[in-house]
């Protein structure tokens, strides 16, 4: 089992998400949580994985020079690509509904990169799914984002809330991806790693 092989190892999630941190858990993996704020920009010629891999490196140089032999840093970005374009965090309600909009009665691409740092070598992988929303109505779009306010998440929506019950008609690819990790992807490179 993973954990036993863990035993030796300090996994760090740079996360504040609580559903990864949630994943972790579920999946019986000992860690410990250590946040560092980083302005999250990137050059503006990448596109869709480009992005989310670039911020997930980002966000572990943060950590440079501060991480011991046994330690396994994690650092993860998730990206709602549409159209040729990124979907970000929405700051207000407005931006939320002009995002969930354009998703409306379409197919959208979820990617999260995760990048897999240690004081020896740097990993970086992705998971890309596919997510297809019914056409949602006004209200419906405005019923979700006032009674769950999703500003703290890319495209302004969480496929387990309100909305992806009543508006995803088809999702291809990983499930936990769109929620935010790529959980098995996660459990199978740090089981390569500790080999």
């Amino acid at each position: 089992m993973l954990k036993e092989k863990l035993r030796n190892h300090n996994v760090i999630l740079a996360s504040g998400s609580p559903r990864r941190q949630q994943f972790f858990k579920e999946m019986e993996l000992d860690f410990e949580v250590r946040l560092k704020s980083v302005e999250e920009v990137y050059p503006s010629k990448l596109k869709a994985a480009e992005i989310s891999d670039y911020l997930a490196k980002l966000k572990a140089s943060a950590f440079k020079n501060e991480l011991e032999t046994k330690d396994i840093l994690i650092t993860s970005d998730t990206v709602v690509w549409h159209n040729n374009e990124s979907l970000a965090k929405a700051a207000n309600n407005t931006e939320a509904e002009v995002m969930l909009k354009k998703l409306s009665g379409e197919w959208h691409q979820v990617i999260t990169s995760v990048c897999f740092t240690t004081s020896e070598r740097q990993i970086v992988l992705n998971s890309i799914t596919e997510v297809k929303f019914k056409d949602l109505t006004d209200e419906e779009i405005r019923f979700y984002i006032e009674k769950f306010t999703p500003f703290d998440k890319a495209g302004a929506y969480g496929i387990q809330e309100w909305i992806g019950l009543i508006g995803i008609e088809e999702i291809k690819g990983s499930y936990t991806n769109v929620v935010g990790l790529p959980t098995q992807l996660v459990y199978d490179t740090l089981t390569k790693m500790v080999e």
